[in-house]
C-alpha cells in the first residue's frame, strides 16, 4: 500500500505551496512512482504556463472592465454636473430649443430637467433626507403620545419649537389638491406627501412648516422620486425670492413687490392706476401665488408649463406670469372695485388655458428704462430701508 512520504521529503525540488492544484503539474512525483519523462514534463510546464497566462488575461479583462465601469460613472456625474452649463451657454441661446421650453417640457422628463434646473447647492444627499424624515417619525410619536386630536391645532401655538409645525402639517395634506383625492388620507401619495413636508421642517427649523409648501411638494412629488423630491423642495425653498416669502421677511418682500409695480406699471398702466385708486397693493393676491408658484391658482397642468419656464428664467418669470394674469384679465379687473378684485384675483376663473395666459405673458416686456428685473432689483435694495414701508400697508399691520 502507498504511504506518503513525510513532509520534509515532499517538494525539495520548488520553494513555494502550489497555490492551486493546477500548480501540482509542476511537483515530481513521489520517489516510489516512476519519474516523469522529459516530454511529459515540457508538456505539464506548457499546460501550466498556459493557464497562467489565461489566468493573466482573464484578470486584466476584468481589471479593464472595472476601469471602464468607473469611467462611465465618473462620465455621467460630469455630464449630469455640467448639464445646466451646457443648457444656458449652448442650448437655451439657440432660438428653436427655447421655444420648445416656452411650450412646455415632456412630462417623462419633466422632473429630471427640473432638478438640474433648480441644482442641488445644500449638498443633500438621500441618506441625509432618512435621517431627518427619521427625526420627524420620532416626533410624530412623541405628539400622538402627549396630544390629543382635539388638540393638534393649538399645538404650534403652545410649543415653541418651530419643528411642532410638523402637527400642522396633517391639517394642511388634505386640504392639497382636494380634487385629485392622491393626497388624501389613504390616497396613494399621502404618507409620502407627509413624509417630505416633515422631513423638511426638521430640516429647516428655522422655516418650519408654512401654508403653500404642500402645494410645491406635491407638485414635485408627482414628478420625481421621493428623496429627489425632498432634496428638490429644500433647494428650491433655499433660493432667494422663496426663503423671502416662506420666512417671511417683510423688508425683502416689499423690494418684490416694489419691483413687480415698476413692470406693472410699464406694462399695464391703466390697471395700475386703477389698483391705485383702491390702494390694492401686490401683497393681497401676489403672496398666495408666489407661496404655490401657481400650482394652488392655476389648473396643474398649466402650472407646470409656469414651473418648466421659472426653472429656466427663476423669480423673475414667476412675477412676470402675474403680469400676464393681470394682462388676461385686464378688461375684467378695470371694472371692479376693490373687493371684487381682491376676490377674483384670489379665486381665478378655472377655465383659463395655457394658450390664452402664455400669449398673454409673452406680451409683457420685463424692462424698464433699459434696465431689466435684476438691475431694478437690485436698484431697490440700494434704497434706504425706510423708503419702502409705505409700498404696502397690509404687510404693516
Amino acid at each position: 500500500m502507498y504511504k506518503p512520504p513525510p513532509p520534509s521529503a515532499r517538494r525539495k525540488n520548488i520553494e513555494f505551496e502550489p497555490l492551486s492544484t493546477t500548480a501540482l503539474i509542476l511537483e515530481d512525483r513521489p520517489a516510489n512512482l516512476p519519474a516523469k519523462s522529459v516530454e511529459e514534463a515540457l508538456r505539464h510546464r506548457q499546460e501550466y504556463d498556459e493557464m497562467v497566462a489565461e489566468a493573466k488575461k482573464r484578470e486584466i479583462k476584468e481589471a479593464h472592465k472595472r476601469k471602464k465601469i468607473m469611467r462611465e460613472r465618473f462620465k455621467q456625474e460630469d455630464n449630469i454636473a455640467s448639464a445646466m452649463v451646457i443648457w444656458v451657454n449652448e442650448i437655451l441661446p439657440n432660438w428653436e430649443v427655447r421655444e420648445l421650453w416656452w411650450q412646455g417640457l415632456p412630462p417623462s422628463v419633466r422632473g429630471k430637467v427640473w432638478s438640474l434646473a433648480v441644482g442641488n447647492e445644500l449638498n443633500i444627499t438621500p441618506e441625509l433626507y432618512e435621517i431627518f424624515l427619521s427625526r420627524a417619525k420620532e416626533r410624530w410619536k412623541s405628539f400622538s403620545e402627549t396630544n390629543s386630536e382635539n388638540d393638534v391645532e393649538d399645538v404650534s401655538a403652545s410649543v415653541a419649537d418651530r419643528e411642532a409645525s410638523l402637527e400642522l402639517i396633517k391639517l394642511d395634506i388634505s386640504r392639497t389638491f382636494p380634487s385629485l383625492y392622491i393626497f388624501q388620507k389613504g390616497g396613494p401619495y399621502h404618507d409620502l406627501l407627509h413624509s417630505v413636508l416633515g422631513a423638511y421642517t426638521c430640516y429647516r427649523p428655522d422655516v418650519g412648516y408654512v401654508q403653500g409648501m404642500s402645494f410645491i411638494a406635491a407638485v414635485l412629488i408627482l414628478n420625481l422620486e421621493e428623496a429627489d423630491a425632498f432634496i428638490a423642495f429644500a433647494n428650491l425653498l433655499n433660493k432667494p425670492c422663496q426663503l423671502a416669502f416662506f420666512r417671511v421677511d417683510h423688508s425683502m418682500m416689499l423690494k418684490y413687490f416694489a419691483a413687480f409695480e415698476v413692470f406693472f406699471e410699464e406694462n399695464l398702466p391703466k390697471l395700475f392706476l386703477h389698483f391705485k385708486s383702491y390702494s390694492l397693493t401686490p401683497d393681497i393676491y401676489l403672496i398666495d401665488w408666489i407661496f404655490t408658484l401657481y400650482s394652488k391658482s392655476l389648473p396643474l397642468d398649466l402650472a407646470c408649463r409656469v414651473w418648466d419656464v421659472f426653472c429656466r428664467d427663476g423669480e423673475e418669470f414667476l412675477f412676470r406670469t402675474g403680469l400676464g394674469i393681470l394682462r388676461l384679465y385686464e378688461d375684467i379687473l378695470l371694472q371692479m372695485d376693490f373687493i371684487h378684485i381682491a376676490q377674483f384675483l384670489t379665486k381665478l376663473p378655472e377655465d383659463i388655458t395655457s394658450e390664452k395666459l402664455f400669449s398673454c405673458i409673452a406680451a409683457i416686456q420685463m424692462q424698464n428704462s433699459n434696465k431689466k428685473w435684476a438691475q431694478v432689483f437690485a436698484s431697490l435694495m440700494k434704497d434706504n430701508k425706510e423708503g419702502d414701508k409705505n409700498h404696502s400697508p397690509a404687510l404693516k399691520s
